[in-house]
Protein backbone atom coordinates (compact mmCIF):
# COMPACT_ATOMS: atom_id res chain seq x y z
CA UNK A 1 0.00 0.00 0.00
CA UNK A 2 1.44 3.34 -1.09
CA UNK A 3 0.23 6.46 0.73
CA UNK A 4 0.13 10.21 0.37
CA UNK A 5 0.28 12.66 3.28
CA UNK A 6 0.18 16.45 3.22
CA UNK A 7 3.81 16.86 2.08
CA UNK A 8 5.01 13.32 1.35
CA UNK A 9 4.54 10.38 -0.98
CA UNK A 10 5.17 7.04 0.74
CA UNK A 11 5.84 4.32 -1.79
CA UNK A 12 7.48 0.93 -2.08
CA UNK A 13 11.23 1.13 -2.62
CA UNK A 14 12.58 0.41 -6.09
CA UNK A 15 15.99 -0.98 -6.90
CA UNK A 16 16.77 2.36 -8.59
CA UNK A 17 16.20 4.11 -5.20
CA UNK A 18 19.11 2.36 -3.49
CA UNK A 19 21.89 4.84 -4.44
CA UNK A 20 19.81 7.80 -3.19
CA UNK A 21 18.90 5.89 -0.02
CA UNK A 22 22.53 4.94 0.54
CA UNK A 23 23.46 8.64 0.41
CA UNK A 24 22.08 8.93 3.97
CA UNK A 25 21.64 5.30 5.14
CA UNK A 26 25.35 4.88 4.51
CA UNK A 27 26.38 8.19 6.08
CA UNK A 28 27.90 7.52 9.54
CA UNK A 29 27.11 11.04 10.74
CA UNK A 30 23.48 10.94 9.58
CA UNK A 31 23.01 7.47 11.08
CA UNK A 32 25.01 8.06 14.27
CA UNK A 33 22.05 7.07 16.47
CA UNK A 34 21.19 3.90 14.57
CA UNK A 35 22.47 1.32 12.09
CA UNK A 36 24.64 2.58 9.21
CA UNK A 37 25.03 0.54 6.03
CA UNK A 38 28.73 0.28 5.20
CA UNK A 39 28.31 -0.48 1.50
CA UNK A 40 25.81 0.03 -1.30
CA UNK A 41 25.42 -3.77 -1.40
CA UNK A 42 24.55 -3.86 2.30
CA UNK A 43 21.97 -1.11 1.79
CA UNK A 44 20.45 -2.95 -1.19
CA UNK A 45 20.24 -6.12 0.93
CA UNK A 46 18.54 -4.27 3.79
CA UNK A 47 15.90 -2.88 1.43
CA UNK A 48 15.40 -6.28 -0.26
CA UNK A 49 14.97 -8.12 3.05
CA UNK A 50 12.37 -5.60 4.21
CA UNK A 51 10.55 -5.99 0.89
CA UNK A 52 10.39 -9.76 1.49
CA UNK A 53 8.78 -8.95 4.85
CA UNK A 54 6.30 -6.62 3.09
CA UNK A 55 5.13 -9.58 1.02
CA UNK A 56 4.84 -11.68 4.18
CA UNK A 57 3.37 -9.11 6.60
CA UNK A 58 1.67 -6.62 4.28
CA UNK A 59 3.82 -3.70 5.46
CA UNK A 60 7.44 -2.54 5.49
CA UNK A 61 9.32 0.76 5.26
CA UNK A 62 8.48 3.06 2.37
CA UNK A 63 10.70 5.24 0.25
CA UNK A 64 9.74 8.79 1.24
CA UNK A 65 9.50 11.40 -1.52
CA UNK A 66 8.53 15.05 -1.19
CA UNK A 67 5.36 15.89 -3.11
CA UNK A 68 6.48 19.36 -4.15
CA UNK A 69 9.97 18.56 -5.48
CA UNK A 70 9.63 14.83 -6.09
CA UNK A 71 12.87 14.35 -4.17
CA UNK A 72 13.68 11.11 -2.36
CA UNK A 73 14.36 12.26 1.23
CA UNK A 74 13.82 9.26 3.48
CA UNK A 75 12.98 5.68 4.22
CA UNK A 76 10.70 4.47 6.99
CA UNK A 77 7.40 3.11 8.18
CA UNK A 78 6.02 0.12 10.04
CA UNK A 79 8.01 -3.10 10.12
CA UNK A 80 9.00 -6.23 11.98
CA UNK A 81 12.74 -5.76 12.17
CA UNK A 82 14.41 -8.76 10.51
CA UNK A 83 17.83 -7.71 11.82
CA UNK A 84 16.82 -7.15 15.47
CA UNK A 85 13.78 -9.50 15.73
CA UNK A 86 11.47 -10.05 18.63
CA UNK A 87 10.28 -6.53 19.43
CA UNK A 88 6.99 -6.65 17.52
CA UNK A 89 5.83 -4.10 14.98
CA UNK A 90 7.94 -0.96 15.07
CA UNK A 91 7.84 2.45 13.47
CA UNK A 92 11.18 3.72 12.23
CA UNK A 93 12.34 6.61 10.06
CA UNK A 94 15.56 7.68 8.45
CA UNK A 95 15.88 11.00 6.62
CA UNK A 96 18.51 12.80 4.61
CA UNK A 97 20.10 15.44 6.90
CA UNK A 98 19.08 18.18 4.43
CA UNK A 99 15.44 17.75 5.50
CA UNK A 100 15.84 17.31 9.25
CA UNK A 101 13.63 19.68 11.23
CA UNK A 102 10.92 20.01 8.56
CA UNK A 103 8.37 17.85 10.36
CA UNK A 104 8.61 14.92 7.96
CA UNK A 105 9.29 12.38 10.74
CA UNK A 106 6.15 13.51 12.54
CA UNK A 107 4.11 13.35 9.34
CA UNK A 108 5.39 9.85 8.59
CA UNK A 109 4.78 8.71 12.17
CA UNK A 110 1.19 10.02 12.01
CA UNK A 111 0.63 8.03 8.81
CA UNK A 112 2.13 4.95 10.49
CA UNK A 113 -0.08 5.22 13.56
CA UNK A 114 -3.11 5.70 11.32
CA UNK A 115 -2.30 2.53 9.34
CA UNK A 116 -1.46 0.59 12.52
CA UNK A 117 -4.70 1.66 14.24
CA UNK A 118 -7.23 1.79 11.44
CA UNK A 119 -5.99 -0.53 8.71
CA UNK A 120 -4.00 -3.21 10.53
CA UNK A 121 -5.83 -2.84 13.89
CA UNK A 122 -2.61 -3.56 15.77
CA UNK A 123 -2.96 -3.52 19.57
CA UNK A 124 0.37 -1.68 19.91
CA UNK A 125 3.42 -0.46 18.04
CA UNK A 126 6.91 0.18 19.30
CA UNK A 127 9.87 2.37 18.43
CA UNK A 128 13.42 3.00 19.54
CA UNK A 129 15.31 6.24 20.06
CA UNK A 130 18.84 6.94 21.22
CA UNK A 131 18.98 9.05 24.43
CA UNK A 132 20.84 11.85 22.61
CA UNK A 133 18.38 11.91 19.70
CA UNK A 134 16.09 14.51 21.25
CA UNK A 135 14.27 15.23 17.97
CA UNK A 136 13.29 11.61 17.47
CA UNK A 137 12.20 11.25 21.08
CA UNK A 138 9.95 14.33 20.69
CA UNK A 139 8.42 12.96 17.50
CA UNK A 140 7.51 9.73 19.28
CA UNK A 141 6.15 11.47 22.37
CA UNK A 142 3.96 13.80 20.24
CA UNK A 143 2.58 10.69 18.49
CA UNK A 144 1.52 9.18 21.82
CA UNK A 145 4.47 6.86 22.45
CA UNK A 146 5.71 6.40 26.00
CA UNK A 147 9.09 5.20 27.19
CA UNK A 148 8.97 1.60 28.40
CA UNK A 149 12.63 1.24 29.40
CA UNK A 150 16.21 1.76 28.38
CA UNK A 151 17.65 -1.20 26.43
CA UNK A 152 21.38 -1.17 27.30
CA UNK A 153 22.50 -3.64 24.63
CA UNK A 154 20.98 -1.36 21.96
CA UNK A 155 21.84 1.89 23.74
CA UNK A 156 18.30 3.12 23.03
CA UNK A 157 15.02 3.76 24.74
CA UNK A 158 12.17 1.42 23.87
CA UNK A 159 8.92 3.30 23.26
CA UNK A 160 5.42 1.85 23.09
CA UNK A 161 2.09 3.17 21.86
CA UNK A 162 -1.16 1.32 22.43
CA UNK A 163 -3.99 1.50 19.94
CA UNK A 164 -6.51 4.08 21.20
CA UNK A 165 -9.88 2.62 22.13
CA UNK A 166 -11.61 5.09 19.79
CA UNK A 167 -9.51 4.10 16.74
CA UNK A 168 -12.03 2.54 14.42
CA UNK A 169 -10.91 0.61 11.34
CA UNK A 170 -11.42 2.70 8.21
CA UNK A 171 -11.88 6.04 9.98
CA UNK A 172 -10.31 9.26 8.71
CA UNK A 173 -6.78 10.38 9.53
CA UNK A 174 -3.66 12.08 8.17
CA UNK A 175 -3.60 10.08 4.94
CA UNK A 176 -4.93 11.69 1.79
Amino acid sequence: MDLETEHLLLRRPKLADVPALFAFLGDPQAMRFTHCDRTLRQCRRRIAVHEWFRRRDGFAPWTIVTKREGRLVGWGGLYNDPFEPGWGVEVGYYFHPDVWGRGYAGELTAACTHVADRTLALPEIKAFAHPENIGSRRVLEKAGFEVVRFVPEMERFLFRRERPSDALPGSAGPIR
